[in-house]
């Protein structure tokens, strides 16, 4: 699944939150979150629930293109080593 989103925060959380769990349901290992640019906690929050949504079904599931503000804030909470995560690419500065 790719977030369409470029934001996830409180604002839209509940709406992204649902559209990842039905793509976890049916099947989907990977979440590529590279179109975000604005997260809260409340990104931390959407996460966590696939993450248990992904371990109740016994599927692993790998998070892509994760800006470093979410993994910062991912971090923050201790929470590094519950995610499979792989940072976005930044740009290469010349």
């Amino acid at each position: 699944m790719v977030l369409q989103d470029q934001e996830l925060s409180l604002r839209n959380a509940v709406s992204v939150s649902e559209a990842g769990l039905q793509a976890i349901h049916a099947g989907s290992e990977q979440i590529d979150m590279t179109p975000l640019q604005i997260v809260d906690s409340a990104a931390v929050a959407v996460m966590l629930a696939w993450q248990r949504q992904a371990q109740s079904l016994n599927r692993s599931l790998q998070f892509i293109g994760v800006p470093a503000s979410l993994i910062s804030l991912i971090s923050l909470y201790g929470l590094t080593d519950f995610f499979k995560l792989v940072e976005a690419a930044t740009p290469e500065r010349h």
